[in-house]
């Protein structure tokens, strides 16, 4: 039996989000996956779109590097989602609101997002992230 959406975004969000496991995050992806993020701007560190689970692979963990060097970690008590299924049984949209604690005397930073996914076997074939580019390093 084909995973849920449910199960199919919880394994991406527990590979990118909490474990920041770019090995992880490219395998929950077809092998010609494209992962995209078209409010990037085509200069921006983070590429506006990847094609196959070895770029995929390789821009995620140049991204989480950044991340830990900026220290900060999602708080899952504060942040949380929201799954669509649409008439589309292979298509399925995640509203994500991800909070991160402030630094000391900082306040937390809330980043909101929606992601449209589109699955093939149980795998991500196309994600399309939408998210503020200011927020990426």
């Amino acid at each position: 039996m084909s995973p849920t959406p449910q199960e199919i975004f919880e394994r991406y969000v527990y590979a990118g989000s909490m474990t920041r496991n770019a090995d992880a995050v490219a395998e929950t992806f077809t092998e010609d996956g494209v992962f995209e993020a078209p409010l990037v701007p085509a200069d921006a560190a983070f590429p506006r779109k990847l094609v196959g689970r070895a770029e995929i692979r390789t821009a995620m963990a140049a991204y989480y590097e950044r991340q830990q060097q900026d220290g900060r970690a999602p708080n899952l008590e504060k942040s949380g989602y929201v799954l669509h299924t649409t008439t589309d049984p292979d298509v399925f949209i995640a509203e994500i609101d991800t909070v991160f604690d402030g630094r000391a005397g900082e306040d937390d930073v809330s980043v909101s997002l929606v992601q449209i996914f589109r699955v093939r076997d149980g795998r991500i074939a196309r994600l399309r992230d939408y998210f503020a580019p200011d927020l990426v390093n």
